[in-house]
């Protein structure tokens, strides 16, 4: 994602500073949980803990998730953790005190990584992340060399990125605009890694097509009210701009900027809003009213969850070593495409 400075909680902050982060071993390799667990006889239990759990892309998550745990006879449970720093280390801690067996996390901020990392080394119990990324030695998972990165199923965020990228610069070039006339809006939350992945490709990708065109950062709590607050602002400093791409992490910052685009009274002709997720992008297409959200990249969060416990499964029946990372796929999708696609607009 966009990088800078991030700001933490003072949770989080508090939480790193009572961890002693001596998780490295004197090979110089980073010991985690995962390492040590043994294969677990007769019925699993995993406990799936997530970010913003009535975030749609993560409902589905769970829902895939609890789909592919009663396929395969686990027992699970799923967490809401809003985004709540102190709630995510102490349920750790309970599902640990609960015996569970393995513990699949979408950490709110993180910050907190450390400390759930030495948690579950501490409860020996192996932790996987989903989504977003962790560090096992500090807050910053961008500052992170690879083999502190505890793994990952996810998504890609530089092929996400350059797949929003190559839409965008398809749809430009379609409308016949000029870069003089023509600004970006990447916006995202900048203390994200995985955010800063896919906008940073998305840039250098429409950039190689476009050449030419300025791009403006904005900051935003990856939410639709806050991206539509924060590029309103940043539409008004910019009154001159006669049309507009925006892309972001997800589809909220997407939806937020076409919204206050609209407001501003520019019309859906002069917007190209490429989404990520299309969760929300989808209920715009539901109409046959023009909008300026032209296109959006499928995100199946079912996938992720399905494959995140099926992961975690393979380790604890199998003893399988986790991959340092696993990629669901993505489809491009637009009005009309979408519901070829498979996708469920609720």
């Amino acid at each position: 994602m966009f990088r800078s400075t991030s700001r933490r909680t003072a949770a989080a902050t508090g939480l790193l500073l009572t961890l002693g982060l001596s998780t490295a071993c004197s090979s110089g390799k980073t010991t985690t949980a995962d390492d040590r667990a043994a294969t677990v006889d007769g019925k699993i239990s995993i406990t799936y803990l997530q970010k913003q759990g009535d975030q749609e892309y993560f409902i589905g998550e769970a829902a895939g998730a609890k789909e592919k745990a009663k396929e395969l006879g686990i027992d699970l449970k799923v967490v809401n953790l809003g985004n709540d720093a102190n709630k995510t280390v102490s349920e750790v801690q309970s599902a640990i005190a609960q015996k569970t067996n393995g513990v699949i996390i979408v950490v709110p901020d993180p910050a907190v990584g450390p400390q759930v990392v030495q948690t579950a080394n501490d409860g020996k119990v192996p932790l996987l992340t989903s989504d977003d990324q962790i560090c096992t030695t500090g807050p910053d998972p961008t500052a992170c060399g690879k083999s502190g990165l505890v793994p990952r199923i996810g998504f890609s965020g530089a092929q996400m990125g350059e797949e929003v990228g190559k839409r965008a610069a398809a749809e430009f070039m379609k409308a016949g605009w000029s870069a003089e006339d023509t600004r970006v809006i990447s916006a995202w939350k900048q203390d994200v890694t995985v955010c800063g992945d896919r906008v940073t490709a998305a840039k250098k990708t429409f950039d190689a097509a476009v050449p030419g065109v300025k791009t403006i950062d904005v900051p935003t709590d990856n939410t639709p009210t806050g991206a539509q607050d924060k590029i309103a602002a940043t539409v008004t400093a910019n009154a001159g701009v006669k049309n507009w791409v925006i892309w972001g992490c997800n589809d909220e910052n997407v939806m937020g900027g076409v919204t206050a685009l609209a407001n501003a009274g520019v019309g859906p002709d002069r917007i190209v809003g490429v989404g990520l997720g299309a969760y929300l992008a989808c209920k715009e297409w539901k109409s046959d009213k023009p909008t300026g959200m032209k296109a959006a990249l499928f995100i199946n969060g079912k996938d992720v969850g399905a494959l995140a416990v099926q992961t975690m499964y393979d380790k604890l029946k199998n003893g399988k070593d986790f991959p340092a990372e696993a990629f669901a796929p993505t489809t491009m999708v637009d009005q009309a495409s979408w519901k070829s696609a498979g996708l469920a607009c609720g």
